[in-house]
C-alpha cells in the first residue's frame, strides 16, 4: 500500500468555481492523491457508507435548525484523527477547497472550507461528512442543508422533480443556486447515504401478505439498447445475490461525490441479465439469492402450453399500438421495411405479422414502450408496495413468478391481469411443487357444473381463513392464515377478456371473504399517482432510475404505514403502545 507522507492540495482547487470535485496532487516524492485512485475510492465508499451513513429518522432539530444560516462551521474538517482500519494515526488536514458553496432553502452560501486527511500507514483517506451540524456534504464543493434535503425529499413525493423544486426556490429568493443536475446528484447522494430499511412490508399484513395485487407500470422506463444486450454466461442459472446488487447501485451514487469530471466512476452498474436484481423487502424474501430469469424469455425453447407467455406480451404490445398516432404508427411501418400506406388497422395488422420476427419486435417494442419494459410491482391490497422488479424485456408471467418463487411464504391469492399465464408458467417451473394448486390455481374443479354457475355469478367458495387463521393448520402452510392453498385471480378489469371459459374460476366475486374488501385496482392507482415522476425518472441513468424509484416508493410505503398505525391508535387511544408482531403484524404491547 503506498505510504501518505504528505498530501499537498492542486494550488488551483482555492479558487476553483465549479461543482465538481477537484483532484488534489502531491509533491514529487509525495504520497497519494485525493481523491484517490479506484482502490482507494473502493475503501473510501466503504467507509463512508459503513461508518458515516445518517440515520433513516433524523432529529427534527436538526432538520428545522439547519434552515437556519447560523452556526454552521466554516471548516469542515474530518473528526477522525485515527484510522479506522490500522489504528495508525492520520495526517494534519489537508485543505481541498477554501470556496465550497452550501446550498440551503433561501439561496447560497460561499466561503467553506472542506478538508481531508490521509492514514500514512494504510493510505486509506478521509473526508469531512458529519451529518450532525445539519450539513451533507456532498462533493466536497458542494455542500447541502439537511433541511433543503428533506424538502426535496417531499418535493418529489408529491411529484414535483428536484429541478422544478429549485426553480421554484430561484424565482422566491431570486438568487441564483448550482446546476439542477448537480443538486438532483448531491440529493440522491444523501438519500444513499442515508440508513433506510427498505422494508416494503405494510403494518396490517405483515412480512407475508396472504392476498397479493400484481401489475406494471409499463411507462417507468430507462434508456438502453436491449437489442444489443449480450447473453449471460452459459453458467448463468437465473439468480441474482439482491444485496451484493442494490449495494453496488448504492455504492455508484456516493462514489459520484469523490470524482473529478471526466472520471469514470468505478462502481457504474449497467443492465445485464446476470447482474440485475429486483428488490424484495429483506423480511420478505427467502434470502439474498432472487430469481432473475429475463434471459429466457425469448432464448429459452417453451412448451406449448406456456406459449400463452409470449402471446399474451405481444397482445398488450398490439394494444398499445392502437393507441398510438396513426403518424407513428406509420414510421414504425418504414423502419421495419414494412408498405407504409392504407389504413391506421391496415398498418397494425402489418406489425402484428412482422413481430413474429424477434429484431423486429425488439425494435417496435423500443418504439411504443421506451427501451426497458416497465416496472413489475407485487403490493398487498393496502396498496403497500412489496417488491419491485425493473423490466430490460417486455413483461411477462415470468417477471411475477421470480418475484413470488423468491418469497419466504407464497401468498394465498395472487391477483394478476394474466392470471392463467401466470399460473402455467409458475407450475411449469416448479412441477414437483405446483405452487399454484389446487385446481392450478383456480378456485374450484374445472367441471362443466362449476364454470357454468361461475359464468353466471351463482358458485361461491368461501375462504374463511382469510379471516380467521385455520386451527388446524396445513402443512407448509401460510404463517397468517393457516392454509396451504394458492390461487391467482383476475382482477376486476381484466376478468372477463380471457377467451378460456375455465378462467370464470378465476373471478374475485366468487370467494366472499374478497367481494367488497379487495381492491384489484390499487395498482392501477399508484401506476397513476407514479406516471406523474416519469418526465423526470425517465431521463436518468438505468441504475439513477432504479435508485430513485425504489427510494420514492420506500417513502410512500413510509407513509402509508404512517397513516395506517395513526389511524390504529386513534382507535385503541394514546396510552396504548402498538408494536410489530413476529410475522411483521401491528398489534397492542404487552
Amino acid at each position: 500500500m503506498t505510504a501518505v507522507s504528505d498530501i499537498r492540495p492542486d494550488p488551483a482547487v482555492n479558487n476553483q468555481q465549479t461543482d465538481c470535485v477537484s483532484k488534489a496532487k502531491p509533491g514529487e516524492d509525495e504520497g497519494q492523491a485525493y481523491p484517490p485512485d479506484d482502490a482507494g475510492l473502493r475503501r473510501m465508499v466503504h467507509y463512508l457508507m459503513e461508518k458515516k451513513a445518517l440515520p433513516a429518522q433524523l432529529p427534527q432539530h436538526l432538520v428545522t435548525g439547519s434552515k437556519s444560516l447560523q452556526d454552521f462551521p466554516r471548516q469542515l474538517i474530518p473528526k477522525e484523527t485515527s484510522c479506522v482500519e490500522c489504528a495508525g494515526e492520520l495526517t494534519e488536514p489537508l485543505l481541498i477547497t477554501a470556496d465550497a458553496k452550501l446550498v440551503t432553502y433561501t439561496g447560497v452560501v460561499n466561503g467553506f472550507s472542506t478538508y481531508c486527511k490521509a492514514c500514512p500507514d494504510c493510505g486509506l483517506m478521509y473526508r469531512y461528512q458529519e451529518w450532525s451540524d445539519g450539513i451533507h456534504n456532498f462533493n466536497d464543493h458542494i455542500l447541502i442543508t439537511l433541511h433543503l434535503c428533506i424538502v426535496l425529499r417531499e418535493s418529489l413525493q408529491t411529484h414535483h422533480s428536484v429541478s422544478r423544486a429549485i426553480e421554484v426556490l430561484e424565482q422566491t429568493e431570486n438568487k441564483t443556486f448550482p446546476k439542477k443536475a448537480t443538486i438532483l446528484h448531491a440529493y440522491m447522494h444523501f438519500e444513499a447515504m442515508t440508513s433506510h430499511s427498505y422494508m416494503y412490508s405494510c403494518y396490517k399484513c405483515g412480512y407475508y401478505p396472504p392476498v397479493v395485487v400484481m401489475d406494471l407500470h409499463r411507462k417507468g422506463v430507462f434508456n438502453m439498447p436491449v437489442s444489443e444486450m449480450e447473453a449471460p454466461p452459459a453458467h448463468f442459472d437465473g439468480t441474482v445475490d439482491i444485496k451484493l446488487f442494490w449495494d453496488s447501485v448504492m455504492s455508484e451514487i456516493v462514489c459520484s461525490g469523490l470524482l473529478p469530471c471526466g472520471r469514470k466512476n468505478p462502481f457504474v452498474v449497467l443492465p445485464c441479465y446476470n447482474n440485475w436484481a429486483p428488490w424484495i423487502g429483506p423480511k420478505t424474501r427467502r434470502d439474498d439469492i432472487v430469481f432473475n430469469t429475463e434471459h429466457e424469455k425469448f432464448h429459452a425453447p417453451r412448451q406449448a402450453t406456456e406459449m400463452a407467455d409470449l402471446q399474451m406480451t405481444e397482445e398488450r404490445l398490439q394494444d398499445a399500438l392502437i393507441n398510438l398516432k396513426v403518424e407513428m404508427v406509420r414510421k414504425l411501418c418504414k423502419q421495419c421495411g414494412l408498405d407504409s400506406k392504407g389504413s391506421k388497422m391496415d398498418l397494425i395488422l402489418r406489425l402484428r405479422d412482422e413481430m413474429k420476427n424477434r429484431s423486429s419486435y425488439d425494435k417496435i417494442f423500443e418504439k411504443v414502450w421506451g427501451a426497458s419494459g416497465g416496472w413489475a410491482v407485487v403490493m398487498c391490497p393496502c396498496a403497500v408496495v412489496y417488491s419491485i422488479k425493473f423490466n430490460l424485456r417486455a413483461e411477462s408471467p415470468r417477471d411475477y413468478a421470480d418475484i413470488l418463487l423468491s418469497w419466504k411464504h407464497f401468498p394465498n391469492i395472487a391477483i394478476y391481469d394474466f392470471a392463467r399465464g401466470l399460473a402455467t408458467h409458475t407450475n411449469l417451473r416448479e412441477p414437483e411443487k405446483l405452487p399454484f394448486s389446487p385446481h392450478e390455481g383456480r378456485l374450484a374443479e374445472a367441471t362443466t357444473e362449476n364454470v357454468q354457475l361461475a359464468g353466471e355469478g351463482k358458485l361461491k367458495v368461501n375462504l374463511p381463513w382469510l379471516k380467521t387463521k385455520k386451527t388446524g393448520t396445513d402443512a407448509n402452510c401460510h404463517p397468517i392464515t393457516g392454509s396451504s392453498d394458492h390461487y391467482t385471480l383476475y382482477d376486476i378489469f381484466h376478468e372477463r377478456n380471457t377467451k378460456d371459459t375455465r378462467d370464470a374460476l378465476r373471478r374475485i366475486g366468487l370467494v366472499p371473504e374478497l367481494a367488497g374488501w379487495v381492491n384489484s385496482q390499487c395498482a392501477e392507482q399508484l401506476f397513476a399517482d407514479m406516471r406523474k415522476n416519469n418526465y423526470f425518472l425517465n431521463t436518468l441513468t438505468p441504475s439513477q432510475h432504479i435508485f430513485m424509484m425504489r427510494n420514492i416508493l420506500h417513502h410512500y410505503n413510509t407513509k402509508c404505514n404512517i397513516k395506517t398505525k395513526a389511524s390504529i391508535q386513534k382507535v385503541v387511544g394514546k396510552g396504548v403502545q402498538l408494536q410489530l408482531d413476529h410475522n411483521g403484524q401491528i398489534i397492542m404491547g404487552k
